[in-house]
């Protein structure tokens, strides 16, 4: 009940401060309206009076705002204030349209997770994995080119030049193929690498063994071992229905989608608030609604194991990686910086526009003949250091607050049904516009699905057998905190920021773009790939050159997380007492 509670009034705090945004970003929204309904009309006293008189707006936010709590239970969300017409219709009617779309989008994801996890799997399952790496740098690759990229580039090649599937518009099944490709690639890609990593640690169960000893198929071996994993991956594939829903803006416009995402980007951008707070309203259920689902497959997994203590760890100590991947992927960045700073990013030569990779310029140039490798070295200290630390910061605040998980888990699904550009909108309205509220907005939801996970592992590693026997020998609460559950916990939930580090990246950057804190012609990564991508198919090299390197980022980051270990001591000579033994197990007799 106190769950429930909690988070009934962090939804109503969330859809109270939108219906107060216009006034807390001291704007005025007769103004805002009549830009968004025709930009070229003059915002004259009696025009803005009259736009002021029609919506109420001299009544105050708060009148505005309990009328339009009112009409909900009567299944009224108000009237648009662009263009008159009922809320509730074309809200129902955008989200039916991005559930659709996300749901062919997650099948997209599955496929691409299985072909991430298959390497892995048949080796676990013919008893030839014998502690062997996973590879990953292919799918961090995949998981760090930004969405609007692939779908520019699938619109163009396989749209319009070859014609096998339609490009734009919303008219049947074969509409959705594409931009659920363009969704569900990078997605499946980081679903893939979070399945490959529990994967070792189900496959060296005693059940697995015992399976192998019985004659069992490397298939039915498999599909367990899948679904042995699949508790701790279920609220993050909660989070990512929910958050594909709500960030699939750029896919939505790239494919003129009338989704839900889209609704609400333009209504937040010209303070339309009924159409914002119903989309928002109707995110949060969404959220509560993929929660209790995943929250309800967990317990029928693993409801008795955790009742009875029985599981096993996921997560055992393992070696650090010993490869070159690290050292090559980092070499070749580095590289691209320290080629690109001599260089001027700012320098204009018209007379080099879209001019392709030389000597001169080994990258190309870009619409205004500036020189891309400048450009993409100069823009990656900032990209990289801010993207780092708000990692770092999301991190940090994932783990804390997952080890409290009936705090953080209404508190999680509230912040992932906030796209990243209504964050920053209200980031704005609070702090004022400036270069750190990007960083600000970003952090402020991107440790909700490290928080997701870090809970998961915890409720596992709970019910495990070795914990029991560690809590029998006498240890406390902060023994089993330090000892037993963040070894387990810290490394996994570290590799996944990691693998999210790209795309941390990659939204500074577009929050940037849409004004919201860098402007042009500043060589943000994200800004390089927007100013391009009308040019993609003239001047490939100039989206290839910006999308390269967040790629590059993101192998570095994969394979560099395979060393992401946590550090262990070696276990001390010590009296053999029946009450040492009692009051503090040594490390290997807690294992």
């Amino acid at each position: 009940m106190a769950t429930l509670l909690w988070r009934v009034l962090l939804a109503a705090a969330l859809v109270c401060g939108i219906g107060l945004l216009p006034w807390l970003s001291r704007t005025d929204p007769a103004l805002t309206v009549l830009k968004a309904r025709s930009a070229d009309r003059a915002p004259t006293p009696r025009v803005l009076a009259d736009i002021r008189d029609r919506l109420g707006l001299d009544e105050g936010p708060v009148h505005l705002l309990g009328q339009w709590l009112g009409g909900l239970p009567r299944g009224d969300a108000g009237r648009s204030w662009l263009n008159g017409t009922q809320v509730a219709p074309t809200v129902a009617q955008a989200l039916g349209v991005s559930l659709l779309l996300v749901t062919v989008a997650l099948a997209v994801a599955a496929g691409t997770a299985a072909l991430v996890c298959a390497r892995t799997l048949w080796l676990g399952a013919h008893g030839r994995l014998d502690g062997r790496r996973t590879r990953g740098g292919a799918s961090a690759m995949l998981a760090a080119l930004p969405e609007f990229l692939t779908a520019s580039v699938l619109a163009t090649v396989v749209g319009v030049q070859l014609g096998w599937l339609p490009a734009l518009g919303w008219y049947g099944p074969r509409w959705t193929i594409l931009p659920a490709l363009a969704l569900g690639l990078p997605a499946g890609a980081v679903l893939g690498r979070l399945l490959d990593d529990l994967l070792p640690g189900a496959l060296a169960e005693p059940w697995a063994a015992a399976a192998a000893a019985r004659g069992l198929p490397g298939r039915t071996v498999a599909a367990k071992a899948v679904r042995r994993c699949l508790p701790a991956l279920l609220p993050n594939l909660g989070l990512f229905v929910v958050g594909l829903t709500a960030g699939s803006v750029a896919v939505e416009q790239i494919y003129d989608i009338p989704g839900l995402g889209r609704t609400t980007l333009q209504a937040a951008l010209a303070q339309d608030l009924p159409v914002l707070q119903a989309g928002t309203l109707a995110l949060l259920l969404l959220a509560a609604v993929a929660t209790g689902l995943a929250a309800l497959t967990v317990r029928l997994l693993t409801s008795p194991a955790l009742r009875d203590g029985a599981l096993d760890s996921l997560h055992r100590p393992r070696r650090p990686a010993r490869g070159t991947r690290p050292l090559l992927y980092g070499g070749l960045l580095a590289a691209v910086v320290v080629l690109g700073l001599p260089r001027d990013p700012l320098a204009l030569d018209t007379g080099a526009r879209l001019q392709p990779p030389s000597w001169a310029h080994p990258f190309g140039t870009d619409a205004l003949g500036r020189d891309l490798l400048a450009r993409v070295g100069h823009g990656a200290l900032d990209t990289l250091l801010t993207a780092l630390a708000v990692s770092v910061t999301a991190l940090a605040a994932g783990v804390l607050l997952g080890l409290l998980p009936r705090l953080s888990g209404p508190l999680v699904d509230t912040v992932n049904a906030v796209p990243p550009v209504l964050a920053a909108l209200l980031v704005t309205a609070v702090a004022g516009s400036g270069a750190a509220t990007p960083a600000i907005a970003v952090a402020t939801v991107s440790w909700a699905a490290l928080a997701a996970h870090t809970s998961a592992l915890l409720r596992q590693e709970r019910a495990t057998s070795h914990l029991a026997a560690t809590r029998a020998l006498g240890a406390g609460r902060r023994y089993l905190l330090r000892h037993e559950l963040l070894p387990a916990i810290l490394p996994p939930v570290t590799r996944h920021a990691l693998l999210r580090l790209p795309g941390v990246a990659l939204a500074l950057a577009s929050l940037g773009f849409l004004g919201l804190g860098a402007q042009p012609p500043a060589p943000e990564w994200g800004l390089l790939l927007a100013e391009n991508q009308p040019y993609a198919e003239r001047a490939p090299w100039a989206v290839l050159a910006p999308a390269a390197a967040l790629a590059l980022l993101g192998a570095l980051a994969v394979s560099a997380a395979d060393g992401v270990r946590w550090p262990r001591r070696r276990p001390r000579p010590r009296t053999a007492t029946p009450c040492a033994s009692a009051r503090e197990p040594a490390e290997g007799e807690a294992r």
